[in-house]
């Protein structure tokens, strides 16, 4: 997530919210072949240049989030990948206007989540459990 007017502690909470186990948290600068690695599968697309430009452009607050289909339903927390079309309660729909600016980035699957993880967090998730976790999962 690049923090550019956005409300860290409003994201976090939303994932919390939701039964969310947070895993992993750090703040950081990106260099540009970090931000290239990370969106190396999107390459050749026009707007590949101005997504490298834009999270290396400030710190970053990368997250590991874990839960029962929390990569599905982080999706549909963060909104569409046009802000646009995000609807209105959705973090890209409160947060942000422009798709090339859209505030965060979430895994499209489970495979990808763990390749990002891997990636942005050689040290690996921190391993803990909240004493909610029993009211929360069966």
């Amino acid at each position: 997530m690049n923090n550019h007017g956005s409300s860290v502690g409003d994201i976090i909470g939303r994932f919390e919210k939701k039964g969310f186990t947070l895993k992993g948290l750090k703040l950081i600068t990106v260099d540009r072949s970090f931000a290239e690695k990370h969106y190396a599968d999107l390459s050749a697309r026009p707007f590949f240049n101005g997504l490298v430009e834009y999270i290396i452009s400030g710190p970053v607050v990368a997250m590991i989030w874990e839960g029962k289909n929390v990569v599905a339903t982080g999706r549909k927390i963060i909104g569409a990948t046009n802000p646009a079309e995000s609807a209105p309660g959705t973090i890209r729909g409160d947060f942000a206007i422009d798709i090339g600016r859209n505030v965060i980035h979430g895994s499209d699957s489970v495979e990808s989540a763990r390749k990002e993880i891997a990636l942005w967090f050689d040290e690996g998730p921190v391993n803990w459990q909240s004493s909610l976790h029993p009211w929360i999962y069966e």
